[in-house]
């Protein structure tokens, strides 16, 4: 998956004492997308010299940086889908991770300039990552949304039920979707399977999890098995596909990038 990225080691503890060396990276977004240099690289301090720039994490001893102003393209510097990025094998699997970890930091970042509460401009902390408003003394830290992925399996036909979305990316997929507030994450299993497909299921158990910046996510991957009547209602407002596969047949994402490619793959290989 995209956070597998041994042996280099990433280390997401905020260091308000990191001062920016010209190798250093520096992440650049605007909404869905990422600076990249050309040909397939990223830039560095070098390339933004006095530019103000916010600390963001360091993957071994290379720190990275995002500006805290809006960054043009030039010539040589082109802005890039991000989830386009995650299976871009020309550059290393380890940026790729800092692009998509990079991501969610920029845009709590971006959305975390004024107070929720009062609406007064807030400051950085001095030793923590952390957004401070000095009018009422509210705290703001980074935001993750726990979500869920669901392997639905019919055991006595051995299939796996796979998705495709409505919108956004093409590739089969599995049930998705977001923890609401006051349940379990067995819970939201339950019932995102039976909002999108109409199904009830059993024997609901945790399989891995993984961090997805480019949603902003913690994602919670799930195996379970359907009860009683396995015809798919599928919800349209949500999905485009949804059916029953045969263990030979599931088809794979185009990359390793993803949890929901691995649950379809170790299915598929008979692991689980």
């Amino acid at each position: 998956m995209i956070q597998d990225i041994f042996p280099h080691r990433f280390q997401n503890q905020y260091d308000a004492d990191a001062v920016p060396a010209a190798s250093d990276i520096v992440l650049c977004y605007q909404e869905s997308k990422v600076l990249i240099k050309a040909p397939h690289s990223l830039p560095t301090v070098s390339d933004f010299p006095q530019m103000s720039l916010r600390y963001l994490f360091r993957i071994d001893g290379t720190c990275y940086f995002t500006p805290e102003q809006t960054v043009e393209e030039s010539a040589s510097l082109i802005y890039q889908n991000v989830r386009e990025m995650r299976g871009a094998s020309e550059i290393p699997k380890f940026h790729r991770y800092a692009i998509m970890t990079g991501k969610h930091l920029a845009d709590w970042y971006r959305d975390s300039r004024f107070c929720g509460r009062c609406g007064r401009a807030l400051r950085h902390a001095a030793g923590q990552r952390a957004m401070i408003c000095d009018s009422c003394k509210n705290h703001f830290y980074p935001r993750i949304m726990p979500a869920v992925i669901v392997g639905v399996i019919q055991r006595e036909k051995d299939q796996i039920l796979l998705t495709k979305y409505k919108t956004g990316i093409s590739y089969y997929a599995l049930v998705a979707g977001f923890t609401e507030i006051g349940e379990t994450l067995e819970e939201t299993v339950a019932r995102e399977v039976l909002e999108e497909t109409g199904l009830h299921v059993k024997n609901i158990r945790y399989y891995k999890s993984q961090p997805w910046g480019i949603a902003n996510d913690i994602l919670a991957g799930f195996f379970c098995e359907a009860e009683g009547d396995a015809t798919i209602r599928m919800d349209a407002s949500e999905l485009k596909l949804a059916q029953w596969v045969n263990r030979k047949d599931v088809p794979l994402q185009p990359d390793d990038a993803s949890l929901t490619n691995e649950m379809m793959q170790i299915f598929r290989d008979g692991k689980i």
